[in-house]
């Protein structure tokens, strides 16, 4: 261990015993970003980084583990993703069906499928169905993996499931009308049944959401981080839930 690694560890741990667990976000959205740049800066190639950046998310579940998180969601694939040349998204959807794989076999994370499944390749889809159902039993963390996922066309999805759902019931479009609300489209989402994210983290330091759990993080909190996502510590990740617990939380009052 080099001088650097030392004072890095030393600097860690005192950010982490800092931490007020009760002030930890119990669900964390994480927008994975950066791999193909980061890639770029160490002379290697996209493959490279997507697969650096896959290794990194068990790491991230490591540290999610030991701060008490219940429940995270990972943005590894859009919407707007799927209409990439298919020399760059196949090879970058076989490197997210591996990190599924190994997230399922784990065996410790529930892993659960957000977005829209009709979307994918058929490979996919079995592969996320697949891992779903090996950790349905899972006891430790809810992991979200939004592959194909857009934050309005999960909305759009959600208003659609909602319509189905009372057509079959034999519900007029006036009795709808009369009973739609708030509520009724979260139970549409795929996240329906689960916390809001509390906090929102997006790394290489862009500064936006770009469609990340539109509806859901309507009172999240964000943090930007300047490192790309396989440069990603676990010190960047504790800067993140200190920031989160200095911050008051008002939900619009």
């Amino acid at each position: 261990m080099n001088l650097r690694d030392l004072v890095y560890g030393l600097y860690a741990r005192r950010v982490e015993w800092r931490l007020d667990h009760d002030q930890v976000p119990k669900h964390i959205g994480v927008i994975l970003d950066g791999n193909r740049r980061w890639a770029r800066a160490a002379g290697g190639t996209t493959a490279e980084g997507h697969i650096a950046g896959a290794n990194k998310i068990r790491e991230l579940l490591g540290w999610c583990t030991e701060t008490d998180v219940k429940v995270v969601t990972l943005w590894m694939l859009s919407t707007d993703n799927l209409n990439r040349p298919d020399d760059q998204l196949l090879p970058l959807l076989r490197i997210i069906e591996g990190a599924v794989r190994d997230l399922a076999a784990d065996g410790r994370w529930r892993v659960h499928h957000v977005g829209t499944l009709d979307l994918l390749p058929p490979e996919t889809q079995r592969v996320m169905k697949e891992a779903e159902e090996a950790t349905r039993h899972a006891s430790d963390i809810l992991v979200n993996v939004a592959v194909g996922y857009g934050g309005r066309q999960e909305i759009a999805d959600a208003v659609r499931s909602l319509l189905l759902d009372h057509a079959s019931r034999g519900t007029t479009f006036e009795e709808l009308a009369e009973i739609v609300d708030v509520e009724s489209i979260a139970e549409h989402l795929y996240t329906r049944g689960q916390p809001d994210p509390d906090l929102v983290i997006r790394t290489s330091g862009e500064q936006r959401l770009s469609g990340f759990m539109l509806w859901q993080s309507a009172h999240s909190e964000y943090y930007f981080c300047e490192v790309f996502w396989p440069a990603f510590r676990k010190v960047d990740f504790l800067r993140a839930l200190r920031d989160y617990a200095a911050r008051h939380r008002r939900y619009g009052g």
